[in-house]
């Protein structure tokens, strides 16, 4: 017979409410800092963005002299030129950056730098992007992304109520802009992978959040007298076995990602992995206290869980 696996075997009674002002001081900090950081350093924009050409290339026979290969590039005075090493010794990641003159400048560039680099080299992946793709990219990315956080509001909104909405939407800003300082700070390579990243963070934000939410609103109706802040500490010491289980599976394979699957993917890893802790923080500490402070009637959601299992009862 097959049992469910458990993390926590009874439930724990940590008192959340307890330090939720605490968090949110620490999530303030966090939030202003990534905006600083965002206008002041600024984001390390990758090729998709900016324009340029990326060239994925592997030394054959490795290991790769990166020294000698940025001093054959630097002789060609094309802008500037970075080389980074990336999985086996071997591999090699180039960056040229955009040249004046269009397309047929940026192939020109592409065709020096082969040229100089000589033979002994196996052309893995070459990427050559404009700027005015790269200006729409931008864009595009930022309407994706604030239609998403909107889209994700007006769902909590309509499954539960618009309190609901208002906590989902604040947590899921929150891991969002810290997501983009944390590259900010650490200048990692910020690309259309990144992007994607940081839209997968506020939909696995957002899961967590619905699920604790759900149990809140559960809790509402079982107990109509509990005190509020009470309510809420047994809601999240309720669903914090699963929580549990969730992040470690999602770290465990973010891992294999950011140590096993090259260089593309690093950005995305990291941004992942990130996300995955700061989704889970921000339910507990934010999401669920949020509603304390716009607690919605527990008479309107008694009636609205009652008229949602009133079909299932009929059909019965």
């Amino acid at each position: 017979m097959l049992r469910p696996l458990i993390v926590i075997r009874r439930t724990p009674k940590i008192d959340f409410m307890k330090w939720h002002k605490l968090g949110f001081a620490f999530s303030a900090l966090l939030t202003l800092s990534s905006i600083v950081l965002f206008l002041t350093v600024g984001l390390n924009y990758g090729i998709d963005f900016v324009g340029g050409t990326q060239i994925e290339v592997r030394a054959t026979p490795g290991p790769a002299n990166l020294a000698e290969m940025r001093q054959k590039l630097d002789a060609l005075h094309i802008g500037d030129v970075s080389l980074q090493g990336f999985g086996p010794s071997s591999d090699v990641l180039i960056r040229l950056s955009r040249q004046p003159g269009g397309d047929a400048a940026q192939e020109r560039a592409v065709q020096l730098a082969r040229q100089a680099l000589g033979p002994g080299l196996e052309y893995r992946r070459i990427e050559v992007v404009g700027p005015t793709v790269g200006g729409e990219l931008i864009r595009a990315g930022v309407i994706a992304t604030i239609l998403a956080l909107v889209a994700i509001a007006f769902y909590i909104a309509f499954r539960f109520e618009w309190q609901f909405g208002v906590g989902g939407m604040i947590s899921t800003l929150h891991d969002v802009i810290t997501t983009v300082g944390l590259f900010a700070l650490f200048h990692l390579e910020f690309n259309l992978t990144t992007l994607a990243a940081i839209l997968t963070v506020a939909g696995y934000s957002v899961n967590d959040t619905v699920v604790i939410y759900d149990r809140i609103r559960e809790s509402m109706r079982k107990y109509r007298t509990m005190p509020f802040g009470e309510l809420i500490n047994l809601a999240l010491n309720e669903t914090l076995s699963r929580t549990i289980l969730t992040v470690s599976t999602v770290a465990l394979a973010v891992l294999s990602l950011l140590f096993l699957g090259g260089e593309v993917l690093r950005g995305f890893s990291i941004a992942m992995l990130w996300g995955v802790v700061i989704g889970t923080y921000s339910s507990l500490f934010i999401a669920a206290p949020v509603i304390y402070y716009v607690q919605p009637k527990r008479a309107a959601v008694a009636r609205s869980t009652e008229g949602a299992k009133a079909p299932v009862s009929r059909a019965r």
